[in-house]
């Protein structure tokens, strides 16, 4: 065979083979289509169900303790410039009086500039 077949998007096994038009894994024995991708996009949603963005405004709907510190986020506090990352919080910001820290998107609602 000339052409490669793509690893296991489940156990990045590089033992995949093709019966008619599935990719199969004998290690885990994960079936997939070739043509669609392996990993879905994501899509991180406010408190009220607005679709959040980089770059984007929100507001802090409940008084949040900063652990490791004595500080609280307050209900009301804007934090502008959002960036979206992977993992168990959703947004990376610098919050007013705080500083950098990661939030939850539940504990957050979009505003408009």
């Amino acid at each position: 065979m000339t052409d490669t077949l793509p690893p296991c998007p489940e156990c990045a096994s590089t033992f995949t083979y093709q019966v008619d038009a599935l990719l199969n894994c004998p290690e885990c024995g994960h079936e997939w289509e070739q043509g669609l991708p392996s990993d879905d996009v994501a899509v991180v949603c406010d408190s009220v169900g607005n679709v959040l963005h980089d770059g984007d405004t929100v507001t802090v709907i409940k008084d949040l303790k900063v652990k490791g510190s004595s500080l609280t986020v307050k209900v009301g506090t804007k934090v502008r410039g959002i960036r979206l990352v992977d993992g168990d919080h959703d947004i990376d910001c610098k919050v007013p009086g705080v500083g950098q820290m990661g939030l939850k998107s539940i504990f957050v609602k979009k505003v408009s500039d």
